[in-house]
């Protein structure tokens, strides 16, 4: 019998069905993990595949984020173009767009609610809106090359008075990018990697991996498991588990307000070069970001909700985005993002057996469904 047995109270039925040797086990069950299992089982279809996650629902920020379906903010992406290699950047606005396109097209648009409604970038300071207003042209000529789509970019000051904004400039608005519902998107998902028989396993907590390079074993809060192929898709929590360079956890906080009579704001929207997001949802405004004014306090794992993020989120809402609408907050939560010194995702062997699909740069919902194909690629090589 597995060593599970004697560690826990397991019975003879559950060892038998739970523990056998596994083809592939893929540690956490957010979109990259569940994208690795299903393109696996994809290509090896007799395939034995479990995926392990910690927590009820996936631990991270897959059913956490703001369910945008964005690839990237003309101020993000020139601000990306300073600290990376101008080929990582475009390659990886591609990588986001062709994995939106998967999760669009393996879920469908209707069981996501995915809605292309175009997303806005909104400039507080008019030295600012010239700077990336003067770029459009460039910005629009390289999105082409990137992902074969015409005049991404366009200046929409017009629309500032109908949303209602105040102390804005102006609004540069990217036609391609959309939302979806996060819960239908994880739970349509998960269905579909039940309905293709991998099996997923929640409140496993993978403490350490061990690579003899003939099988990896996975100790864990409930025993050993063991499988010939192990993928790593835990993101912000990576090196809890792998000695990997340039990731770290990153604190996303969010609040969400009660339904708004006659809100106008419709789509998706982004300031300071996405630090600050916001959207419609149910008749509701969700507004999340402005770790930038705490940096090294949220560079954490830690699920907690602070005065300094949520006051700033509430001052972001009264003065700019609602100021002359009646609201009440309704909800606040906390999601890990994984990130590092760029926004390329990390897809590579660890070990002989073990690779790590990890550091999803805060584009987990768009990037996350290509990282996880490719993992599996890799890891079946």
């Amino acid at each position: 019998m597995p060593k599970s047995a004697t560690n826990v109270n397991l019975s003879y039925w559950e060892i038998n069905q739970y523990f056998p040797v596994y083809d592939l086990i893929v540690i956490g069950s957010g979109i990259v993990g569940l994208f690795a299992a299903l393109s696996y089982k994809k290509k090896n279809k007799k395939a034995k595949i479990v995926v392990l996650e910690s927590g009820i629902l996936p631990h991270g920020a897959s059913t956490k984020n703001a369910g945008f379906a964005c690839f990237g903010s003309i101020s993000e992406l020139s601000a990306d173009l300073l600290t990376m290699n101008a080929r990582d950047v475009w390659d990886t606005v591609r990588m986001r767009w062709n994995g939106l396109d998967l999760l669009r097209t393996t879920l469908g648009d209707d069981s996501i609610d995915f809605k292309y409604w175009g997303r806005c970038e909104l400039f507080d300071s008019n030295t600012q809106l010239d700077l990336y207003r003067d770029s459009i042209k460039s910005m629009n000529k390289n999105i082409e090359a990137a992902i074969g789509r015409k005049n991404c970019y366009s200046l929409v000051n017009s629309e500032i008075k109908h949303f209602g904004f105040n102390n804005v400039k102006g609004l540069i608005k990217n036609k391609y990018e959309g939302q979806l519902d996060t819960g239908k998107m994880m739970s349509a998902l998960i269905n579909l990697v039940q309905k293709r028989n991998i099996t997923i396993l929640n409140g496993v907590k993978v403490e350490a991996i061990l690579d003899s390079k003939k099988q990896v074993r996975l100790k864990t809060n409930l025993g050993e498991f063991t499988a010939n192929k192990v993928i790593v898709a835990t993101n912000g929590f990576a090196k809890e588990l792998l000695k990997i360079k340039d990731v770290q956890p990153a604190r996303a906080q969010v609040l969400i307000t009660k339904p708004i009579k006659g809100l106008k704001i419709k789509g998706t929207f982004h300031y300071h070069q996405g630090f600050y997001y916001f959207r419609n949802i149910s008749g509701r405004l969700l507004l999340g970001g402005a770790r930038n004014i705490d940096l090294k306090n949220e560079m954490t794992s830690e699920f907690k909700i602070t005065n300094k993020i949520q006051s700033q989120l509430e001052f972001k809402l009264k003065e700019m985005i609602l100021p002359k609408a009646s609201y009440e907050i309704e909800h606040r939560w906390v999601g890990i993002m994984g990130v590092g010194s760029e926004k390329k995702p990390i897809i590579k062997h660890v070990s002989q057996n073990v690779v790590a699909a990890v550091r999803m740069g805060g584009m987990g919902v768009a990037i996350g469904s290509m990282v996880g194909k490719k993992a599996a690629e890799l890891v079946a090589e």
